[in-house]
């Protein structure tokens, strides 16, 4: 047997027991042994395959493995060297460890230390895959390094992303978590996430005492971590013009030097091979702004909660910029004005009632009154449109558009991009000239920051 066809057969096992283990947890003996014998002869630990050991403690007891998963399913560029076998087996030893834990969720309930020990498999995977820990299971938002020369990735991203979500989320739908919060030592072992969030949100009115306490710690530490990304995304555009009637502020960060030494050329002394600058020049960086207001309108049924939370956050932000007037609705079956909580995100989720079914026109009637100056008003309205007078509610939207008002429907602001959106409204937003928004809330932020602009 061949060195190259002895290395592919190795590959082969590791990835026959990895498919085995996935669709049949009972361990199938074969399999289980000539695997031990690949990954002890290319040096990696046994614990490699044992599902009940995490990935961090793989890394805790052999630290030099850590930087090996950075990176680790990320396709390597095509060149004319000769392909590494050996290599290309520890790789699917490393890559088999990482799939199992994720994928293989088990059945049955689930305690926080379980959750929380997949959450941080789930993080080495995202790693594995070039996105930081969480970059694909909500809120977060990343992209994979290097997405633009990997199209193999590119493909695989979008679609493991709402799938890491699902398990996820159904981890948390198998724990008991009432008795979970109420024990402070169990409930610091979770760790904040777009589903556990949900769940919380959904389960709130149930909640007292120790449990409520601990729940509302850890929506606030998730929306101070979502919070902390969308930030960086809305400041990374300015808002607004150079405002030229603002004389520049005459400090050393704004001096514009190529001016300055263009001006004072004139000023040049041969002899001294010197140039005597009797005039600095500064540039401006006052921008102009005009005030603009901002109506947010959220579907709070239970298919928008990842929409919701991400929007809820990001008006927040929005409000925090100069004149910028952001006014806040969540509706279902009813309406809530929660403009006077704009400021703060954490205490807005708080008020919200997950569930039920949607009507778009109690919501319109809050947001129209808002619309004083329809030029210089955007309204965002983000929900999946599926609505019992669809028919009515449209014509009402399409008003506000031919009104002058910058009318943005939004379909699905989640890390994912998943979503489903009623094609009838599809349609009709496309054919108004105003196309649904749905993906990443990245398109969201640079939409609203073209408009304030």
């Amino acid at each position: 047997m061949s060195g190259e066809t002895s290395h592919d057969n190795r590959r082969q096992v590791l990835y026959w027991r990895l498919l085995a283990r996935l669709f049949d947890r009972e361990e199938q003996a074969g399999l289980e042994s000539a695997s031990l014998a690949v990954v002890e002869d290319v040096g990696l630990p046994p614990a490699l395959l044992d599902p009940r050991t995490s990935v961090d403690s793989i890394a805790q007891r052999h630290p030099e493995l850590a930087a090996e998963f950075d990176g680790l399913m990320i396709p390597e560029s095509t060149s004319d060297e000769p392909r590494d076998r050996a290599a290309e087996v520890r790789r699917a030893a490393l890559v088999s460890k990482v799939l199992l834990n994720v994928f293989d969720s088990g059945s049955g309930a689930v305690t926080a230390e379980q959750l929380s020990r997949w959450q941080s498999d789930a993080g080495w995977l995202e790693r594995a895959l070039g996105c930081p820990p969480g970059g694909l299971r909500g809120g977060r938002g990343a992209s994979p390094s290097g997405g633009g020369t990997t199209p193999d990735l590119g493909r695989l991203v979008p679609e493991i992303g709402p799938e890491l979500g699902a398990i996820e989320a159904d981890l948390v739908d198998r724990m008991q978590l009432r008795e979970v919060l109420a024990d402070p030592d169990l409930a610091a072992q979770l760790t904040p996430s777009m589903s556990l969030v949900e769940q919380l949100l959904r389960d709130k009115d149930n909640l007292s005492g120790v449990a409520l306490a601990n729940a509302k710690d850890l929506i606030r530490r998730f929306v101070d971590e979502v919070a902390e990304v969308l930030r960086t995304q809305v400041a990374q555009a300015q808002v607004g013009e150079l405002d030229r009637s603002v004389p520049p502020k005459r400090v050393f960060r704004n001096l514009d030097l190529d001016r300055t030494i263009w001006k004072n050329l004139t000023n040049w002394d041969p002899e001294e091979e010197r140039l005597l600058v009797d005039r600095l020049f500064y540039r401006r960086t006052a921008r102009r702004t005009t005030p603009q207001r901002l109506v947010v309108v959220v579907d709070q049924s239970g298919s928008m909660v990842d929409s919701m939370v991400n929007c809820t956050i990001l008006a927040s932000i929005f409000a925090g910029l100069p004149k910028v007037d952001v006014h806040l609705i969540a509706y279902d079956t009813r309406a809530l004005d929660l403009t006077p909580w704009v400021h703060d995100p954490f205490e807005t989720l708080l008020r919200t009632q997950l569930g039920g079914g949607t009507n778009g026109e109690v919501a319109m009637a809050l947001a129209r009154p808002k619309i004083t100056e329809p030029r210089s008003t955007a309204v965002v309205w983000i929900s999946d449109f599926y609505e019992w007078s669809a028919e009515a509610l449209f014509a009402s939207m399409a008003a506000l558009h031919r009104s002058g008002t910058k009318f943005i429907p939004v379909g699905s602001v989640t890390s994912s991009g998943r979503g489903s959106v009623n094609p009838w409204f599809r349609q009709r937003f496309k054919d108004l000239g105003t196309p649904v928004i749905s993906g990443h809330i990245r398109k969201l932020v640079a939409e609203l920051k073209t408009f304030l602009a």
